[in-house]
């Protein structure tokens, strides 16, 4: 069986550490970024330095910022860019996309696999590709130089769901000798609101802003999330999952994910934050321009509240992150983000969601009022 081939779109912490595993355990991978004064010491030497729970190095194939090199012949795109950059991203590559090619989305935050497909499809309908997003990024790591990564953990399962949703099983397998972590989930709804990342980075970050906006050092999850702000988070998460359960998905609570993936402990969230040791050691950001706050509240909470608000769902907690981060930045993040309108589920009931969720699309038109 030939062995798949591997383009890693985006050379940040994720995309440096996930390049350097793939071709450290014998993979062909490019490695592709935007910005070429980023990328340029691997392309004079495209070697990737790795330490923490993986030792070693990996030998790229190529390192590029051009997209058509980058994806050209290779069978899986494993994107690792910002939720901001995926429309853009998908734009750019769909002209050179080719029949066959799985695109995955590392991590897709909430909505990212729809909003991809339907742009790739929109200028392109007849290229066959498949979509797929994992529910949140496999490790816990860090670039420590522009050729260099820090694994402090890999997570012990990600649920990863594609579109078409009969793909999903497919995807994984193609994975599973790199990544065995991953499992099905029933679609990319499910993926999208069981998306931790909009539990855990928005709120400790706006609520340690003055610290983070001066610089003070403190480890990020384990002196950030203090008693209270534990307390706070799971209010987000029971809304979170309070929609979950009106879409019919499958739908774990924050703290309960942290000892499934991790194996951490607790009797509440602040307890398993404390016992887990994949978050000691993870330093507070330096400044606040930073994608917990750009990224994670348009692409993450931002759906979750547009979701919730058509099927009258109350979200206090999570609108107050979000009504919190536009103050502090000025952006309206419900115009800018990932809306129900942006991603075409204004008006879906919810089993026209899931359809066009596991479709693309849906064969039933659209009510006009909201439907429970």
């Amino acid at each position: 069986m030939k062995k798949v081939t591997y383009s890693i779109i985006g050379a940040g912490n994720g995309g440096i550490a996930m390049a350097g595993y793939l071709s450290h355990i014998g993979y062909d991978v490019n490695l592709y970024n935007r910005t070429l004064e980023n990328i340029q010491p691997l392309i004079e030497k495209p070697r990737i330095g790795l330490t923490g729970e993986i030792e070693g190095y990996g030998e790229l194939n190529l390192a590029t910022n051009n997209i058509k090199e980058a994806i050209e012949g290779t069978d899986i795109i494993m994107v690792t860019v910002p939720a901001m950059g995926h429309y853009n991203l998908a734009k750019a590559m769909a002209p050179y996309l080719e029949d066959g090619q799985i695109i995955v989305l590392n991590p897709g935050r909430t909505g990212g696999a729809l909003e991809v497909y339907a742009a790739i499809k929109k200028d392109y309908p007849n290229k066959n590709i498949v979509v797929a997003e994992a529910q949140t990024f496999i490790y816990a790591c860090r670039a420590t130089s522009r050729t260099d990564a820090h694994i402090f953990k890999s997570k012990k399962e990600v649920s990863l769901a594609a579109i078409p949703a009969n793909k999903t099983l497919d995807v994984i397998n193609l994975l599973k000798p790199a990544y065995p972590q991953f499992i099905p989930a029933r679609d990319v709804i499910e993926t999208s609101i069981n998306n931790y990342g909009a539990i855990f980075h928005p709120a400790p970050t706006l609520l340690n802003s003055g610290h983070i906006e001066r610089g003070a050092p403190f480890e990020y999850y384990t002196e950030g999330i203090t008693p209270s702000i534990g307390g706070f988070i799971e209010r987000m998460d029971a809304e979170r999952m309070a929609l979950g359960r009106l879409l019919n998905i499958n739908t774990l609570s924050a703290k309960d994910w942290l000892e499934e993936t991790y194996g951490a402990k607790g009797d509440n969230l602040y307890e398993a934050v404390q016992n887990n040791p994949a978050y000691h050691g993870l330093q507070a950001p330096k400044g606040l321009n930073i994608r917990y706050i750009y990224e994670d509240v348009p692409y993450s909470l931002v759906p979750m509240s547009s979701l919730a608000k058509q099927f009258n769902i109350e979200t206090p907690a999570i609108d107050s992150i979000i009504r919190i981060a536009e103050l502090i930045t000025g952006i309206d993040f419900y115009k800018e983000g990932r809306n129900i309108e942006r991603l075409g589920l204004k008006g879906l009931q919810v089993n026209q969601i899931h359809e066009f969720a596991e479709k693309g699309s849906i064969s039933e038109e659209r009510e006009e009022g909201v439907v429970a």
